[in-house]
């Protein structure tokens, strides 16, 4: 989880040496489209589709061959896909727009949660209505420079709230009950009330900010090279998100596995959790991971308003495959 760097690191290595040996057991196919999919942390719930599409063998009935990779602290899979080094990756809209300012010509393909999945954790002990009470005052854990900060800097000020870098570390929230800290809302609120705080959570997304997250794009020289290859590893991906959504716990051991720092109770309790932020309004008329332009434009105005873009055509950065 996202919660202390020791076990982060941890849990990358030791994903990554039991993906490693996955892949020795299991040579690859002749005929099958070869792929491989970054992921931008260890195997957790928030992948949970991917290793369920994998061990169904759905990538496979779709002629492909997909190689999930593990991420972690620094893995730079923007950069990665865009210089061709691997297929398929997965990152937030609000950072594929910044990419794409920069000059990568990098398209979303599908978008998992439909709600933004980053809060502002506080304990419930304050009785604090909203977020705009926390920045009244305590102390308040943050990474500078994400957009969503500098939209709650621009909008409520860091006049009386003692801001401090965010720094993975969950011990000083559980010390001080007047911190408050940034969260990813299935991560480290499960983990302090293991241990025993009570936190309280307030979606960036009630301010208004709520890209997608989640999301998986690629090159366009690909998608536009491969089209129907692009369409049949969302259709496996679409698969194995339904499979997970209606029974993660097969997927749950396996991640366990590959990531044995999360305990299997956590895996249950973040799976559940996510799946109101990814159904969303998913109909049989509007499939999981589907991806409207509004949103994106919004999306833009307020990165170009915050000034972390000058134009970006947001019906450039994405694409439903059908």
């Amino acid at each position: 989880m996202r919660i202390i760097l020791t076990r982060i690191i941890l849990a990358s290595l030791l994903a990554f040496l039991a993906a490693c040996s996955d892949q020795s057991e299991s040579p690859s196919q002749p005929g099958l489209w070869k792929a491989g999919l970054q992921l931008n942390w260890v195997p957790e719930p928030e992948f949970g589709g991917y290793y369920a599409a994998r061990d169904a063998a759905a990538f496979q009935a779709e002629g492909l061959e997909i190689d999930i990779r593990p991420g972690g602290p620094g893995v730079p899979g923007l950069q990665m896909v865009a210089a061709n080094q691997v297929e398929f990756g997965i990152t937030s809209a609000d950072s594929l727009l910044v990419a794409r300012a920069r000059g990568a010509d990098l398209v979303a393909i599908f978008a998992l949660y439909q709600t933004f999945p980053e809060g502002i954790m506080v304990h419930a002990e304050r009785g604090l209505k909203s977020i705009a009470e926390v920045f009244n005052g305590g102390t308040l854990a943050m990474e500078p420079g994400t957009p969503y900060y500098r939209m709650l800097e621009r909008r409520y000020g860091l006049k009386q709230v003692r801001a401090v870098p965010y720094s993975n570390n969950l011990g000083p929230f559980l010390h001080d009950p007047s911190f408050a800290q940034q969260c990813f809302i299935t991560a480290e609120p499960i983990a302090a009330r293991r241990a025993g705080a009570t936190p309280q959570v307030f979606p960036i997304s009630e301010i208004g900010y709520n890209p997608y997250s989640g999301v998986i794009f690629t090159r366009r020289q690909l998608l536009a090279e491969h089209p129907e290859r692009v369409a049949a590893f969302i259709r496996a991906v679409r698969g194995g998100w339904q499979a997970y959504l209606a029974d993660p716990e097969p997927t749950n051991q396996a991640m366990h596995r590959l990531n044995p720092t999360m305990d299997p109770a956590t895996f249950t309790e973040a799976a559940a959790l996510q799946k109101p932020l990814i159904l969303g309004d998913s109909s049989p008329a509007r499939p999981l991971g589907t991806m409207e332009l509004e949103r994106w434009r919004t999306l833009a105005e307020q990165l170009r308003d915050l000034g972390l873009i000058e134009r970006v055509e947001p019906e450039q950065a994405f694409v439903n495959p059908e």
